[in-house]
């Protein structure tokens, strides 16, 4: 890791049994590092750790919240092992990444393995990790604390974010939440159709 873009580092590993069934490079690196934070949220790898759930890896990949029971293309057998600053997640499967896009359920092969990911998100971390809207909230003034992420509204599937978006920092969950209720609507629409969110 190059120091300068680590904003953020997580306790030592406290979950040895969920460590033990993560694919043998994901393995090395958390026992040298156990996650961290890029560039203010650029990219967070999550933790071998119980707490707090939002860095813990467990919860993301087996608990109730975990993206294959809210992702029909998401496989149980993939490891959510990182997230970008909008809430969209990188997955280990069969030793490659993959992203999924969080608000349309849309997955796309990266073509490449953790270490080559890891290596282009630190060295092109705004054009890679498409972290525009982070930049953007920065200089309005915003900042993204840990175990925060990126709220667009409207949505940035939708034909009106071509407009423009509004960005509030809101609890990793809280979107988690919002984005798995908006893709299991977003999956059953025809071409062009249109869901109406209420906000509150």
């Amino acid at each position: 890791m190059k120091s300068r873009n680590v904003t953020f580092i997580g306790q030592p590993v406290d979950d040895l049994d969920i460590l033990r069934q993560v694919p043998s490079n994901l393995r090395a690196l958390l026992e040298k590092i156990n996650g961290f934070i890029l560039c203010g949220g650029g990219l967070h790898v999550r933790g071998a750790c119980k707490a707090p759930l939002w860095h813990s890896l467990r919860e993301a990949w087996r608990g109730k919240m975990a993206f294959h029971r809210h992702y029909a293309v998401v496989r149980e057998s993939d490891v959510p092992f990182a997230q970008d600053c909008v809430g969209d997640q990188f997955l280990l499967r069969d030793g490659e990444v993959v992203r999924l896009y969080a608000e349309d359920a849309q997955v796309e092969p990266l073509n490449l393995g953790l270490e080559e990911f890891l290596e282009v998100a630190q060295n092109d971390p705004i054009e890679f990790l498409s972290m525009h809207p982070l930049v953007q909230f920065m200089n309005d003034g915003g900042i993204l604390e840990p175990g925060q992420l990126l709220l667009a509204y409207p949505p940035f599937c939708t034909v009106e974010a071509s407009s423009g978006v509004h960005l509030t920092a809101v609890p990793a969950q809280e979107l988690f939440e919002f984005h798995a209720k908006l893709s299991a609507q977003m999956t059953s629409l025809p071409p062009g159709g249109k869901i109406r969110i209420k906000v509150v």
